[in-house]
């Protein structure tokens, strides 16, 4: 590709702070790196929380629905919209999804279904063991209601901020912060990167304890534990943390500039037919990727032929997520809403939004939708 969807963006600074690693002999899954990267997360997003450094998003969403006790035949509801790595921890616990639609006002998953169905479950004593909605494309889930309906019900609330670091809900809680556990991930392609990694966060301590213990492949029995007979080897490698602390350095300026081409973006393609990612009054997003909607009987052209002629010129877009009670791992799991998510992958695309992209080449990606645009017309 000559112009990517979103790649990795250094600082300058990680450099050093490998070599760092490398003086201190911690090319390990621990070391001062790591503990410094964990405090650097925790004292950004504030509000109490401990954070353990693990080897992927999914590894931190893994123990968290193991910690909360999730086991098989559990049901654990979530966000049908979301990444496939926001879903498996689902199926290496044996446990079973039942998926939710999204808030046409958010696109995050719709609480007022959620309610709903809580109510209806509880009086059938079926209630769900966790409830993971997702912060889609890099916008916080409506945290109240979904904390208040946990505390309602007794169910665990583990949110899914994979994408969301360095946004915020309302009165300025950082995203990140929610429920008994939120999981945020360092992949590639997201804000900030440690070429891959992720991060449990919690406001539990003994959570925190319990996953760095689960993480580092517990052998042997635990009694203080009650769900750490085994482990994994899931902890951060020291040499990926400290090129987070590199990443961190920059964070908000990542999540500012790509704000600034989500919004060249909105100006340059505002006409019929067109429809980008909601921002809820209060929100503030990292809008980690520009996703928009493109209504063929509007416009006369679809998604896909946005997509396809992107890619003749080296220009990589996606899709928005398809579904996951669209895919053929989950056919035939129960399914809650009207089909909102359905109509986002079947119109919906996300244009290049990497923070290292400059005017020239977002200037080049819109020229060539616009001219797209206007021969469908």
């Amino acid at each position: 590709m000559r112009i990517y969807l979103s790649r990795p963006h250094m600082s300058g600074n990680e450099e050093r702070r490998v070599a760092e690693a490398f003086a201190s002999n911690f090319v390990a899954p621990l070391g001062p790196q790591l503990d410094a990267f964990e405090a650097c997360v925790r004292d950004y997003l504030g509000a109490n929380v401990h954070c353990v450094g693990l080897s992927s998003g999914s590894a931190a969403l893994h123990l968290a629905l193991r910690i909360a006790g999730v086991g098989t035949g559990d049901e654990v509801w979530i966000s049908s919209m979301t990444f496939a790595g926001g879903i498996f921890p689902v199926n290496y616990l044996s446990a079973t999804p039942r998926f939710f639609d999204l808030d046409p006002k958010s696109w995050t998953v719709d609480t007022a279904l959620l309610a709903e169905e809580l109510a209806k479950a509880a009086a059938e004593n079926r209630l769900p063991k966790a409830i993971v909605p997702t912060d889609l494309y890099g916008q916080s889930a409506d945290l109240d209601p979904l904390e208040a309906l946990a505390a309602q019900y007794g169910v665990r609330l583990i949110v899914d901020s994979a994408e969301s670091l360095g946004a915020s809900y309302k009165n300025g809680r950082r995203a990140g912060t929610g429920g008994d556990a939120a999981i945020l991930s360092f992949n590639g392609n997201k804000i900030i990167t440690t070429s891959g990694g992720g991060m449990l966060v919690t406001h539990h301590k003994d959570w925190a304890d319990e996953a760095r213990f689960l993480a580092t492949q517990a052998r042997d029995p635990a009694p203080h534990y009650e769900h750490s007979n085994f482990g994994y080897n899931y902890r951060l490698s020291n040499i990926c943390a400290a090129i987070g602390l590199g990443q961190m350095e920059v964070l908000d300026a990542r999540v500012a500039r790509r704000r600034e081409i989500f919004a060249r973006y909105k100006a340059a393609l505002a006409r019929p037919g067109i429809a980008f990612m909601p921002e809820p009054e209060g929100l503030h997003s990292t809008r980690w990727l520009t996703a928009l909607t493109i209504d063929p009987s509007e416009t006369g052209i679809t998604r896909e032929d946005i997509r396809l002629m992107l890619l003749e010129h080296q220009i990589e877009s996606r899709p928005l997520w398809k579904p996951m009670h669209m895919q053929p791992l989950y056919a035939g799991a129960p399914y809650h809403g009207n089909g909102f998510d359905e109509r986002l992958f079947a119109n919906g695309l996300c244009l290049p939004s990497g923070s290292d992209m400059n005017d020239e080449q977002q200037d080049e990606v819109i020229e060539r939708v616009t001219a797209l645009l206007d021969k469908g017309r």
